[in-house]
């Protein structure tokens, strides 16, 4: 029952702004409304992991191999997925739960949790206009995957994007915080910020460097403050087919902090824009 309310939270948020357009309207002109809103803000790739301010139309997945004492976690899917720009200033996003494989064969691989995040952008303006942007997010996580790979209660996420832009060089960034629907050893509080500098080299290079904090409120790791700086460097976009284009990235992941509960990362992304 929890689960549905959180979902019948989610549909109710965007209900009201689906409303404004009849269902014939909507779909006939999908690509035009897509157009739309992407020429209104700035063109920069999505950080490798950084959630972007922008409102993209894409299919993303990522791989994770993650290094946890003596343990390395394989992360397929990344929990990323399909996003769909339902409305010129709304994004949604599903993720799929993620398979996690360990290299110690004492734990037992599974899926983890179902995700959504959805985003509303504020402002913006392309880069002949101001070159930025402002969106709202909340992120929601369903409890669907098994122990120890899932969470044990759903959770909430609002957040703040921001991004702006000097010519080739660009800043994204975010703000928020991770708020469980119960508190438990496992499963806090906590405040996330990620920033990423990204320059936009020749046709297709985007290297950028990232720093992803996280700050324990309350649970096992309460007070503790991890930081990560990632260095990443991504390709983009390449035309494939019709309207869809090919990024990739790739980034290592590398703890700056004396507390961190991993190190030594590594980050491959494809996305599929369209």
């Amino acid at each position: 029952m929890r689960t549905t309310g959180l979902v019948l939270f989610a549909c109710l948020w965007v209900s009201p702004a689906w409303a404004q357009e009849s269902e014939s309207d909507f779909w006939s002109a999908w690509f035009k409304r897509v157009d739309r809103s992407q020429a209104a803000q700035p063109r920069w790739v999505t950080p490798l992991a950084t959630t972007t301010a922008r409102l993209d139309e894409e299919w993303r997945s990522d791989v994770l191999w993650v290094q946890q004492s003596g343990d390395t976690v394989t992360n397929i899917g990344g929990g990323k997925g399909p996003s769909v720009i339902v409305l010129e200033r709304i994004e949604i996003i599903v993720s799929p739960p993620p398979y996690l494989h360990h290299s110690d064969a004492t734990n037992a691989p599974g899926f983890g949790d179902l995700g959504a995040l959805v985003k509303y952008r504020v402002t913006s303006a392309n880069e002949q206009l101001g070159n930025y942007v402002v969106t709202t997010f909340l992120g929601m996580t369903f409890p669907t995957g098994g122990v120890p790979h899932g969470a044990d209660h759903a959770t909430f996420t609002p957040s703040m994007a921001y991004g702006k832009g000097w010519g080739r060089l660009d800043l994204q960034g975010t703000v928020g915080v991770v708020l469980p629907t119960q508190i438990t050893a496992t499963l806090s509080r906590t405040f996330n910020a990620n920033d990423t500098v990204q320059l936009h080299v020749g046709r297709w290079l985007w290297p950028e460097l990232e720093m992803n904090a996280t700050h324990f409120f309350d649970g096992v790791h309460a007070g503790q403050t991890q930081v990560f700086v990632t260095p990443a460097l991504l390709i983009g976009r390449l035309h494939v087919w019709r309207r869809m284009v090919l990024t990739a990235g790739v980034g290592f992941q590398i703890a700056a902090t004396k507390f961190h509960v991993s190190n030594h990362n590594v980050i491959a992304s494809i996305r599929l824009p369209f």
